[in-house]
Protein backbone atom coordinates (compact mmCIF):
# COMPACT_ATOMS: atom_id res chain seq x y z
CA UNK A 1 0.00 0.00 0.00
CA UNK A 2 1.05 3.61 -0.54
CA UNK A 3 3.55 5.08 1.92
CA UNK A 4 1.61 7.48 4.15
CA UNK A 5 4.43 10.04 4.03
CA UNK A 6 3.88 10.40 0.25
CA UNK A 7 0.10 10.91 0.39
CA UNK A 8 -1.16 13.06 -2.46
CA UNK A 9 -2.76 16.14 -0.88
CA UNK A 10 -4.91 16.69 -3.97
CA UNK A 11 -6.91 13.65 -2.85
CA UNK A 12 -8.91 12.84 0.28
CA UNK A 13 -7.91 9.18 0.02
CA UNK A 14 -5.61 7.30 2.37
CA UNK A 15 -4.58 4.28 0.27
CA UNK A 16 -2.18 3.16 3.01
CA UNK A 17 -5.17 2.21 5.19
CA UNK A 18 -7.77 1.28 2.55
CA UNK A 19 -6.99 0.84 -1.14
CA UNK A 20 -9.45 0.38 -4.02
CA UNK A 21 -8.15 -2.45 -6.20
CA UNK A 22 -11.06 -2.94 -8.63
CA UNK A 23 -14.03 -1.01 -10.00
CA UNK A 24 -17.12 -2.62 -11.52
CA UNK A 25 -19.04 0.27 -13.11
CA UNK A 26 -22.60 0.09 -14.42
CA UNK A 27 -23.73 3.32 -16.05
CA UNK A 28 -26.54 4.78 -18.13
CA UNK A 29 -25.85 7.87 -20.26
CA UNK A 30 -28.74 10.36 -20.50
CA UNK A 31 -28.24 13.07 -23.12
CA UNK A 32 -31.53 14.83 -22.29
CA UNK A 33 -30.53 15.58 -18.68
CA UNK A 34 -26.77 15.51 -19.36
CA UNK A 35 -26.28 13.18 -16.42
CA UNK A 36 -25.07 9.65 -15.76
CA UNK A 37 -26.92 7.29 -13.45
CA UNK A 38 -24.48 4.70 -12.19
CA UNK A 39 -23.48 2.04 -9.71
CA UNK A 40 -19.82 1.81 -8.71
CA UNK A 41 -18.90 -1.47 -7.06
CA UNK A 42 -15.48 -1.02 -5.44
CA UNK A 43 -13.29 -3.82 -4.13
CA UNK A 44 -11.31 -2.45 -1.18
CA UNK A 45 -8.31 -3.98 0.59
CA UNK A 46 -8.05 -2.41 4.02
CA UNK A 47 -6.44 -2.56 7.43
CA UNK A 48 -8.73 0.15 8.83
CA UNK A 49 -12.50 0.14 9.37
CA UNK A 50 -13.23 2.84 6.79
CA UNK A 51 -12.38 3.87 3.25
CA UNK A 52 -12.12 7.49 2.19
CA UNK A 53 -12.99 8.33 -1.40
CA UNK A 54 -13.00 11.45 -3.56
CA UNK A 55 -16.34 12.74 -4.87
CA UNK A 56 -17.27 15.99 -6.55
CA UNK A 57 -20.73 17.20 -7.57
CA UNK A 58 -22.22 13.70 -7.22
CA UNK A 59 -25.63 12.83 -5.80
CA UNK A 60 -25.22 9.75 -3.59
CA UNK A 61 -28.42 7.67 -3.57
CA UNK A 62 -27.36 4.79 -1.34
CA UNK A 63 -24.30 2.76 -0.35
CA UNK A 64 -24.20 -0.96 0.38
CA UNK A 65 -21.51 -3.29 1.67
CA UNK A 66 -21.70 -6.52 -0.31
CA UNK A 67 -20.74 -9.90 1.17
CA UNK A 68 -21.36 -12.62 -1.40
CA UNK A 69 -25.09 -12.58 -2.14
CA UNK A 70 -25.88 -10.44 0.90
CA UNK A 71 -26.00 -6.64 0.84
CA UNK A 72 -26.37 -4.39 3.86
CA UNK A 73 -26.73 -0.63 4.07
CA UNK A 74 -23.44 1.05 4.86
CA UNK A 75 -22.90 3.87 7.29
CA UNK A 76 -21.28 6.77 5.45
CA UNK A 77 -20.73 10.51 5.55
CA UNK A 78 -19.91 13.15 2.96
CA UNK A 79 -17.61 15.78 4.43
CA UNK A 80 -18.34 19.45 3.67
CA UNK A 81 -16.39 21.31 1.01
CA UNK A 82 -13.26 23.06 2.23
CA UNK A 83 -13.50 26.80 1.71
CA UNK A 84 -11.49 27.96 -1.30
CA UNK A 85 -10.74 24.37 -2.34
CA UNK A 86 -13.67 23.55 -4.59
CA UNK A 87 -11.35 21.64 -6.95
CA UNK A 88 -10.83 19.00 -4.24
CA UNK A 89 -14.51 18.12 -4.05
CA UNK A 90 -15.55 16.25 -0.92
CA UNK A 91 -14.44 13.25 1.08
CA UNK A 92 -16.88 10.33 1.04
CA UNK A 93 -16.14 8.17 4.12
CA UNK A 94 -17.66 4.69 4.21
CA UNK A 95 -17.48 2.43 7.25
CA UNK A 96 -16.17 -1.11 6.65
CA UNK A 97 -16.10 -4.32 8.63
CA UNK A 98 -12.54 -4.92 9.79
CA UNK A 99 -10.81 -6.96 12.46
CA UNK A 100 -8.82 -3.92 13.60
CA UNK A 101 -9.19 -0.17 13.77
CA UNK A 102 -5.61 0.94 13.45
CA UNK A 103 -3.30 1.87 10.61
CA UNK A 104 -0.42 -0.35 11.71
CA UNK A 105 1.65 -1.85 8.90
CA UNK A 106 1.47 -5.18 10.73
CA UNK A 107 -2.33 -5.22 10.86
CA UNK A 108 -4.09 -7.97 8.90
CA UNK A 109 -5.68 -7.00 5.61
CA UNK A 110 -9.40 -7.44 4.95
CA UNK A 111 -11.28 -7.23 1.66
CA UNK A 112 -14.66 -5.54 1.33
CA UNK A 113 -16.93 -4.69 -1.59
CA UNK A 114 -18.65 -1.30 -1.46
CA UNK A 115 -21.55 -0.61 -3.84
CA UNK A 116 -22.32 3.08 -4.42
CA UNK A 117 -25.50 4.12 -6.24
CA UNK A 118 -25.24 7.70 -7.49
CA UNK A 119 -25.86 10.23 -10.24
CA UNK A 120 -23.62 12.84 -11.80
CA UNK A 121 -24.77 16.44 -12.11
CA UNK A 122 -24.50 19.22 -14.68
CA UNK A 123 -21.43 20.44 -12.78
CA UNK A 124 -19.47 17.27 -13.59
CA UNK A 125 -16.06 18.69 -14.57
CA UNK A 126 -14.96 15.45 -16.25
CA UNK A 127 -17.83 15.51 -18.75
CA UNK A 128 -18.23 17.34 -22.04
CA UNK A 129 -21.76 17.26 -23.49
CA UNK A 130 -21.85 18.58 -27.05
CA UNK A 131 -25.08 19.43 -28.85
CA UNK A 132 -25.49 18.12 -32.39
CA UNK A 133 -24.57 21.55 -33.77
CA UNK A 134 -21.03 21.15 -32.37
CA UNK A 135 -20.39 17.82 -34.09
CA UNK A 136 -19.28 17.14 -37.66
CA UNK A 137 -22.50 15.29 -38.53
CA UNK A 138 -24.86 17.88 -37.00
CA UNK A 139 -27.45 15.16 -36.28
CA UNK A 140 -26.71 13.60 -32.88
CA UNK A 141 -25.15 14.93 -29.65
CA UNK A 142 -21.77 13.75 -28.39
CA UNK A 143 -20.34 12.95 -24.96
CA UNK A 144 -16.76 12.44 -23.81
CA UNK A 145 -14.75 12.67 -20.60
CA UNK A 146 -11.40 14.18 -19.61
CA UNK A 147 -10.40 13.04 -16.11
CA UNK A 148 -6.80 14.23 -15.86
CA UNK A 149 -5.71 15.54 -13.46
CA UNK A 150 -8.32 15.26 -10.65
CA UNK A 151 -11.68 15.24 -12.46
CA UNK A 152 -12.45 11.51 -12.19
CA UNK A 153 -14.05 12.21 -8.80
CA UNK A 154 -16.86 14.05 -10.59
CA UNK A 155 -17.52 10.94 -12.74
CA UNK A 156 -17.19 8.11 -10.23
CA UNK A 157 -16.41 7.83 -6.50
CA UNK A 158 -12.75 6.83 -6.43
CA UNK A 159 -9.30 7.36 -4.98
CA UNK A 160 -8.45 10.15 -7.39
CA UNK A 161 -4.66 10.14 -7.08
CA UNK A 162 -2.09 8.73 -9.54
CA UNK A 163 -0.42 6.61 -6.87
CA UNK A 164 -3.55 4.48 -6.40
CA UNK A 165 -4.32 2.07 -9.25
CA UNK A 166 -7.18 -0.33 -9.90
CA UNK A 167 -8.47 -2.66 -12.59
CA UNK A 168 -11.95 -1.97 -13.90
CA UNK A 169 -14.88 -3.45 -15.75
CA UNK A 170 -17.82 -1.49 -17.13
CA UNK A 171 -21.23 -1.90 -18.73
CA UNK A 172 -22.51 1.34 -20.25
CA UNK A 173 -26.01 1.80 -21.66
CA UNK A 174 -26.42 4.41 -24.41
CA UNK A 175 -28.96 5.40 -27.08
CA UNK A 176 -29.19 2.83 -29.90
CA UNK A 177 -27.94 5.31 -32.53
CA UNK A 178 -24.63 5.70 -30.72
CA UNK A 179 -21.42 3.78 -30.08
CA UNK A 180 -19.65 3.76 -26.70
CA UNK A 181 -15.88 3.40 -26.33
CA UNK A 182 -13.74 3.34 -23.19
CA UNK A 183 -10.10 3.22 -22.13
CA UNK A 184 -10.40 -0.55 -21.91
CA UNK A 185 -10.82 -3.65 -24.07
CA UNK A 186 -14.22 -4.03 -25.72
CA UNK A 187 -16.17 -7.10 -24.65
CA UNK A 188 -19.08 -6.70 -27.07
CA UNK A 189 -22.52 -5.16 -26.82
CA UNK A 190 -26.18 -6.07 -26.42
CA UNK A 191 -29.17 -4.35 -28.00
CA UNK A 192 -31.99 -3.73 -25.51
CA UNK A 193 -35.76 -3.52 -26.05
CA UNK A 194 -35.96 0.17 -25.12
CA UNK A 195 -33.94 1.59 -28.05
CA UNK A 196 -30.70 1.44 -26.09
CA UNK A 197 -27.52 -0.60 -26.40
CA UNK A 198 -25.28 -1.77 -23.56
CA UNK A 199 -21.53 -1.93 -24.23
CA UNK A 200 -19.18 -4.02 -22.08
CA UNK A 201 -15.50 -3.33 -21.26
CA UNK A 202 -12.63 -4.77 -19.28
CA UNK A 203 -9.35 -3.14 -18.22
CA UNK A 204 -7.27 -5.92 -16.61
CA UNK A 205 -4.18 -3.75 -16.04
CA UNK A 206 -4.38 -1.50 -12.94
CA UNK A 207 -4.73 2.19 -13.85
CA UNK A 208 -5.11 5.40 -11.85
CA UNK A 209 -8.56 6.99 -11.93
CA UNK A 210 -7.44 9.79 -14.25
CA UNK A 211 -7.08 7.22 -17.05
CA UNK A 212 -10.76 6.25 -17.01
CA UNK A 213 -12.28 7.59 -20.23
CA UNK A 214 -15.68 7.30 -21.91
CA UNK A 215 -16.97 8.54 -25.24
CA UNK A 216 -20.49 8.20 -26.71
CA UNK A 217 -21.48 9.45 -30.15
CA UNK A 218 -22.15 8.56 -33.75
CA UNK A 219 -18.81 6.87 -34.41
CA UNK A 220 -17.20 4.79 -37.15
CA UNK A 221 -13.87 2.96 -37.08
CA UNK A 222 -11.29 1.93 -39.70
CA UNK A 223 -8.65 -0.70 -38.93
CA UNK A 224 -5.10 0.41 -39.73
CA UNK A 225 -3.54 -2.82 -38.37
CA UNK A 226 -4.55 -5.98 -36.52
CA UNK A 227 -4.43 -4.12 -33.17
CA UNK A 228 -4.99 -0.48 -34.16
CA UNK A 229 -8.23 1.17 -35.24
CA UNK A 230 -8.92 4.84 -35.89
CA UNK A 231 -12.33 6.10 -34.71
CA UNK A 232 -14.16 9.31 -35.46
CA UNK A 233 -17.45 10.64 -36.73
CA UNK A 234 -18.37 9.03 -40.08
CA UNK A 235 -17.66 12.16 -42.15
CA UNK A 236 -14.16 12.51 -40.65
CA UNK A 237 -13.00 8.93 -40.15
CA UNK A 238 -11.33 8.40 -43.55
CA UNK A 239 -9.23 11.54 -43.18
CA UNK A 240 -8.32 10.51 -39.63
CA UNK A 241 -7.37 6.98 -40.71
CA UNK A 242 -5.06 8.42 -43.39
CA UNK A 243 -3.46 10.88 -40.95
CA UNK A 244 -2.78 8.22 -38.33
CA UNK A 245 -1.97 5.32 -40.66
CA UNK A 246 1.55 5.12 -39.18
CA UNK A 247 0.22 4.15 -35.75
CA UNK A 248 1.32 0.51 -36.03
CA UNK A 249 4.81 1.63 -37.16
CA UNK A 250 5.07 3.91 -34.11
CA UNK A 251 3.95 1.05 -31.88
CA UNK A 252 6.48 -1.43 -33.26
CA UNK A 253 9.34 1.04 -32.88
CA UNK A 254 8.30 1.77 -29.29
CA UNK A 255 8.35 -1.98 -28.61
CA UNK A 256 11.85 -2.25 -30.13
CA UNK A 257 13.01 0.56 -27.83
CA UNK A 258 11.32 -0.83 -24.70
CA UNK A 259 9.44 -4.14 -24.47
CA UNK A 260 6.22 -5.73 -25.71
CA UNK A 261 3.12 -3.53 -25.70
CA UNK A 262 1.00 -4.62 -22.72
CA UNK A 263 -2.46 -3.18 -23.35
CA UNK A 264 -3.78 -5.46 -26.11
CA UNK A 265 -5.18 -2.79 -28.43
CA UNK A 266 -4.09 0.69 -29.37
CA UNK A 267 -6.98 2.61 -30.93
CA UNK A 268 -7.10 6.31 -31.73
CA UNK A 269 -10.22 8.47 -31.37
CA UNK A 270 -10.34 11.78 -33.24
CA UNK A 271 -12.72 13.98 -31.27
CA UNK A 272 -14.70 17.13 -32.14
CA UNK A 273 -12.80 20.46 -32.00
CA UNK A 274 -13.81 21.23 -28.39
CA UNK A 275 -11.39 18.60 -27.05
CA UNK A 276 -9.04 20.75 -24.92
CA UNK A 277 -5.72 18.94 -25.54
CA UNK A 278 -3.60 17.79 -28.45
CA UNK A 279 -3.86 14.24 -27.18
CA UNK A 280 -4.71 12.21 -24.08
CA UNK A 281 -3.07 8.86 -23.42
CA UNK A 282 -6.12 6.89 -22.29
CA UNK A 283 -5.13 3.18 -22.29
CA UNK A 284 -6.34 1.25 -25.35
CA UNK A 285 -7.95 4.43 -26.73
CA UNK A 286 -5.89 7.59 -27.25
CA UNK A 287 -7.93 10.78 -27.66
CA UNK A 288 -6.63 13.30 -30.23
CA UNK A 289 -7.77 16.68 -31.49
CA UNK A 290 -9.00 17.10 -35.10
CA UNK A 291 -6.54 19.98 -35.46
CA UNK A 292 -3.95 17.26 -36.18
CA UNK A 293 -5.68 16.46 -39.50
CA UNK A 294 -3.18 18.34 -41.65
CA UNK A 295 -3.58 16.00 -44.61
CA UNK A 296 0.13 15.16 -44.81
CA UNK A 297 0.77 13.29 -41.51
CA UNK A 298 3.07 16.12 -40.40
CA UNK A 299 1.48 16.37 -36.93
CA UNK A 300 1.28 12.65 -36.25
CA UNK A 301 4.12 12.89 -33.71
CA UNK A 302 1.40 13.61 -31.14
CA UNK A 303 0.29 9.99 -31.57
CA UNK A 304 3.91 8.88 -31.05
CA UNK A 305 3.89 10.84 -27.79
CA UNK A 306 0.66 9.21 -26.61
CA UNK A 307 1.93 5.77 -27.61
CA UNK A 308 5.05 6.39 -25.50
CA UNK A 309 2.77 7.00 -22.52
CA UNK A 310 1.72 3.35 -22.78
CA UNK A 311 5.01 2.61 -21.03
CA UNK A 312 5.97 5.88 -19.32
CA UNK A 313 2.93 7.18 -17.48
CA UNK A 314 0.37 4.43 -17.85
CA UNK A 315 2.45 1.43 -16.77
CA UNK A 316 4.92 3.37 -14.62
CA UNK A 317 3.17 6.37 -13.08
CA UNK A 318 4.22 9.31 -10.92
CA UNK A 319 3.00 8.69 -7.36
CA UNK A 320 1.83 12.28 -6.84
CA UNK A 321 1.14 15.19 -9.19
CA UNK A 322 4.19 17.02 -7.83
CA UNK A 323 6.27 14.44 -9.72
CA UNK A 324 4.38 14.80 -13.00
CA UNK A 325 7.72 15.41 -14.78
CA UNK A 326 8.38 11.66 -14.48
CA UNK A 327 5.33 11.07 -16.64
CA UNK A 328 5.85 13.74 -19.31
CA UNK A 329 9.65 13.94 -19.28
CA UNK A 330 10.34 10.30 -20.02
CA UNK A 331 7.45 10.20 -22.49
CA UNK A 332 8.89 13.13 -24.47
CA UNK A 333 12.28 11.38 -24.52
CA UNK A 334 10.72 8.16 -25.87
CA UNK A 335 8.60 10.09 -28.39
CA UNK A 336 11.74 11.70 -29.83
CA UNK A 337 13.42 8.30 -30.12
CA UNK A 338 10.38 6.95 -32.00
CA UNK A 339 10.29 9.88 -34.43
CA UNK A 340 14.03 9.63 -35.06
CA UNK A 341 13.54 5.98 -36.05
CA UNK A 342 10.63 6.89 -38.34
CA UNK A 343 12.72 9.61 -40.02
CA UNK A 344 15.85 7.41 -40.01
CA UNK A 345 17.74 10.43 -38.73
CA UNK A 346 19.13 10.66 -35.18
CA UNK A 347 19.25 14.44 -35.49
CA UNK A 348 15.46 14.51 -35.03
CA UNK A 349 16.04 14.04 -31.29
CA UNK A 350 18.23 17.14 -31.07
CA UNK A 351 16.03 19.19 -33.38
CA UNK A 352 12.93 18.47 -31.31
CA UNK A 353 14.86 19.18 -28.11
CA UNK A 354 15.74 22.65 -29.42
CA UNK A 355 12.02 23.42 -29.69
CA UNK A 356 11.48 21.97 -26.23
CA UNK A 357 14.21 24.20 -24.81
CA UNK A 358 12.52 27.30 -26.24
CA UNK A 359 9.17 26.20 -24.77
CA UNK A 360 10.85 25.64 -21.41
CA UNK A 361 12.39 29.12 -21.33
CA UNK A 362 9.03 30.69 -22.20
CA UNK A 363 7.24 28.73 -19.47
CA UNK A 364 9.78 29.73 -16.84
CA UNK A 365 9.12 33.37 -17.71
CA UNK A 366 5.35 32.98 -17.48
CA UNK A 367 4.71 30.77 -14.47
CA UNK A 368 5.35 31.40 -10.78
CA UNK A 369 8.66 30.48 -9.19
CA UNK A 370 7.09 27.49 -7.46
CA UNK A 371 5.61 26.11 -10.69
CA UNK A 372 8.89 26.63 -12.56
CA UNK A 373 10.50 23.92 -10.40
CA UNK A 374 10.86 20.37 -11.66
CA UNK A 375 9.10 19.20 -8.49
CA UNK A 376 6.77 22.01 -7.37
CA UNK A 377 5.30 22.26 -3.91
CA UNK A 378 1.68 21.60 -4.90
CA UNK A 379 0.23 20.97 -1.47
CA UNK A 380 -3.52 20.75 -2.03
CA UNK A 381 -3.56 23.23 -4.91
CA UNK A 382 -5.18 22.27 -8.22
CA UNK A 383 -2.65 20.26 -10.28
CA UNK A 384 -4.14 21.70 -13.47
CA UNK A 385 -2.75 25.10 -12.44
CA UNK A 386 0.81 23.75 -12.35
CA UNK A 387 0.88 22.17 -15.82
CA UNK A 388 3.47 23.66 -18.17
CA UNK A 389 6.47 22.74 -20.34
CA UNK A 390 8.54 22.54 -17.14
Amino acid sequence: MTNATMRDLSSHAYPDEAKVTDLDWTASIDFSSQTITAVAKLTVQHTANRVRLDVKDLVIRKILVVDGSTSTSASYSVHPLEKGKDHLGQCLEVELQSSNNGRSASASTSTSVVEIHYQTTEECSAAQWLPASQTAGKVHPYFFTQCQAIHARSLVPCQDCPGSKMTYKASVTVPSWSTCLMSALSKGSTKNDDETTTFFFDQPIPVPAYLIAVVVGELSGIDVSHRCKVWSEPSVVEAAAFEFSQTEDFLKIAEDLTFEYQWGRYDVLCLPPSFPYGGMENPCLTFVTPTLLAGDKSLADVVAHEIAHSWTGNLVTNETWAHFWLNEGWTTWLQRKIMAKIAEDKRVVDFDAIGGWEDLKESVELVSENFSRLVPDLGDDDPDEAYSSV
